[in-house]
């Protein structure tokens, strides 16, 4: 025969004091995110938590356009946790870009794309894995500047969108340089150019200052 089933009252329960506020915040950040796959994302969610690292969430939801199909690939906002998590290390590897981007649910052929263009090994640079997302994310140089920008400034959102001018120039040179239909001349030029600006903002550069200087693109 089986046992009597156990029964408890109100004061048998004991629910830690925190655990209401930490499912709060997991359903917000999960409303936030809209995840594929809620329960490996949960996973690397509370993963993150228990290790102090940051969350992949998103910073606001992300209404789909309606002629696109949602969470199709890359994003900003995917991005952005991507280089919250990696920026610290400097040098990560391939298994851990393939997990990450695996949690985020993002779709296996483009992180395959973007490391041929990069010709990466099994250890990458995470800047320049990032310089090509940003490139993933727009059609020219142009736009992943603007892109690079818009991810890595520190300004509050609508912002100038501002970046140290030395950050800029690693970046946009890796990305012209790796384009190879760009001479150096004009590289140079053009980042003598935005010098210019950099020297009268406290040595930061922004959008505005780059997208009147078509030398940024490879000519039509």
């Amino acid at each position: 025969m089986p046992p009597p089933e156990t029964m408890y009252c109100a004061q048998q329960i004991n629910i830690p004091p925190e655990l209401p506020d930490i499912l709060k915040q997991f359903t917000k950040a999960a409303i936030k995110t809209q995840p594929h796959d809620v329960l490996q994302w949960a996973a690397d969610y509370f993963s993150a938590l228990s290790k102090g690292q940051d969350l992949p969430v998103k910073e606001r939801l992300e209404m789909p356009v309606a002629t696109q199909k949602a969470d199709t690939g890359l994003t900003p906002d995917l991005l952005k946790i991507l280089h919250q998590q990696f920026a610290p290390k400097e040098i990560i590897t391939k298994e851990e870009l393939l997990q990450k981007w695996k949690d985020l649910c993002l779709p296996i052929e483009q992180l395959d794309t973007i490391l041929a263009l990069g010709n990466f090994s099994e250890n990458i640079t995470w800047m320049q894995f990032f310089a090509l997302g940003c490139s993933a994310l727009g059609g020219t140089i142009t736009s992943a500047l603007k892109h690079v920008c818009e991810i890595l400034t520190e300004d509050p959102e609508g912002g100038a969108a501002q970046i140290p001018f030395d950050t800029f120039q690693s970046l946009y040179t890796y990305l012209a340089h790796l384009d190879g239909e760009i001479p150096n001349e004009q590289i140079d030029s053009f980042l003598h150019s935005l010098e210019e600006y950099a020297e009268c903002q406290g040595g930061m550069v922004q959008p505005s200052n780059f997208t009147s200087l078509h030398s940024a693109e490879k000519p039509e």
